[in-house]
């Protein structure tokens, strides 16, 4: 995307903690983004990262005992963190659009899933039901639901998983939001069904323009839908570029460790590649580098200060998308 135009939305140091018994959790913690018109982001990393938690604190989703404690969410030129909830209960649905994991846990079990999506339509567009309807229809039929006049009248207990996320797909759709926010939307489908569904995603958001935060553990599914990507560790973005330049240079050792630790196609005899150590807990200081207990020193990666300074996201090279979040390699820059 131009470097030289205003991003869509963008998030300055975000922070999001949840206050439990055992402490402050600090799940999100410095986190800065960006998306521009019609990107489509992949934001990944292993469960427990901050990335759900990232995706739901841009539409104010989090509930207690989480809060919000700290940045900036600009979204078309308005922070998101100053308006009223009234304003961000106009903007839900309307110019952000989220699809959540499990599809049919989101959709409402007693109400037909026709009725659902021309909900939207009546509600925010005052349409008339006849016309509403027509709109769903319109829709399930966009979205690859096949003979849509019929399926209109059937209740989300009644569609496959694969089924059930292409209704959540229309119904994110369905005002045609500047953004959309899929959060691991192919959770529950096979590999078959899963293509199909990124394929519609892709589809919809290049042909309305839409921009698309797609938040995954999958780097296999940023590989096929993302221009670009961002690596979350330990409640930070640790790395950032458009996402075939991570993968043929990833430059953070925690992307690379992750790369390494995808299966290879063909080769079963080749043994998965684990990531040694563990993910550092959250409710305590931690004054370094979030991965530095489980870097590898035998690569003479990890420096003395990696354990006392905690880096900054530095670009690899000047002017250039690529940045990351690494002692080691800033040093090399």
């Amino acid at each position: 995307m131009a470097p030289d135009r205003e991003p869509l939305l963008r998030i300055e140091g975000l922070r999001t903690s949840f206050h439990t018994h055992e402490g402050v959790v600090r799940a999100v913690d410095g986190v800065d983004l960006a998306v521009h018109e019609g990107e489509i982001l992949g934001v990944v990393g292993e469960s427990g990262c901050g990335k759900t938690v990232t995706a739901m604190s841009i539409l104010r989703l989090v509930d207690r005992p989480g809060r919000i404690e700290g940045g900036r969410i600009v979204f078309a030129g308005r922070d998101l963190l100053g308006l009223s909830a009234s304003e961000m209960t106009a903007i839900r649905g309307e110019d952000i659009a989220m699809i959540f994991q499990q599809a049919k846990v989101s959709l409402n079990p007693v109400i037909p899933i026709g009725r659902q999506i021309a909900e939207q339509f009546m509600r925010r567009r005052g349409l008339g039901q006849r016309a509403a309807m027509a709109e769903a229809v319109k829709l399930l039929a966009e979205v690859g639901i096949p003979a849509p006049e019929s399926r209109i009248k059937a209740y989300p207990h009644e569609l496959s998983g694969g089924q059930a996320q292409r209704v959540m797909i229309a119904i994110a759709l369905a005002l045609h939001p500047r953004l959309l926010i899929a959060d691991e939307p192919t959770t529950a489908v096979d590999v078959t069904v899963q293509a199909q569904i990124l394929r519609v995603l892709r589809e919809r958001c290049r042909e309305l323009g839409t921009a698309l935060i797609l938040v995954t553990h999958d780097l296999g599914l940023v590989a096929q839908v993302a221009d670009r990507v961002a690596v979350m560790y330990a409640g930070q973005v640790v790395e950032q570029a458009p996402v075939a330049e991570l993968f043929a240079a990833p430059a953070h050792p925690y992307t690379r460790g992750l790369l390494r630790s995808l299966p290879r196609l063909g080769d079963v005899r080749a043994r998965l590649v684990e990531i040694p150590g563990t993910v550092p807990s959250l409710t305590r200081a931690l004054p370094g580098c979030r991965f530095a207990a489980r870097c590898d020193v035998r690569l003479a990666h990890r420096l003395d200060r990696c354990t006392e300074d905690a880096p900054l996201m530095m670009p690899l090279t000047a002017g250039k998308p690529h940045a990351v979040r690494c002692w080691f390699e800033g040093q090399l820059a």
